[in-house]
């Protein structure tokens, strides 16, 4: 039984480099000089997946309008980011993670437990990180549904329009 990384608010954020959606790159050092929200999910186009890609999209100038770049990580290949981004409308990056690496620097990939069973694999997590590499909020288990809310609260965002 392996055990799972655990950041805090005020941690470093881990450093990373991740192939994206649409063959370009993205890392922690590119990401410096802004807020950057990093949420980790299990798989594209799965529905609950699917229901907090469109949540984020759907509130993306939310997080424009205060500064912060959205991406999301998930141990999906580049060609499944494509399809994803096309088929929702993402406005915003995916990354590809497929060692796990980066999810494991987090704390987002581990042992979790899924219908009654212990398994191995992503755990829904979500991080917002300052201009200078700063954990500024850290949110393992993230409930789908309140996900939009619990930013809010936390990141002191206001709604659209």
């Amino acid at each position: 039984m392996t055990e799972n990384v655990t950041l805090a608010v005020g941690d470093p954020a881990p450093d990373f480099d991740l192939p994206t959606a649409g063959g370009g790159r993205v890392s922690l050092a590119e990401l410096r000089g802004a807020p950057a929200l990093l949420w980790f999910y299990p798989a594209a186009n799965t529905s609950l997946c699917t229901r907090q890609a469109c949540d984020l999209r759907d509130h993306h100038r939310m997080f424009a309008d205060a500064g912060y770049r959205v991406v999301g990580i998930s141990p999906d290949p580049v060609p499944e980011l494509d399809r994803f981004v096309a088929e929702q409308g993402l406005p915003y990056t995916l990354a590809g993670d497929e060692s796990h690496e980066t999810m494991a620097a987090y704390g987002a990939w581990g042992e979790k437990n899924m219908y009654g069973k212990v398994v191995e694999g992503v755990i829904r997590s979500t991080f917002a990180v300052d201009a200078d590499g700063i954990l500024t909020l850290v949110k393992y288990r993230v409930g789908t549904p309140s996900h939009i809310t619990l930013l809010q609260k936390r990141l002191g965002l206001t709604a659209d329009g």
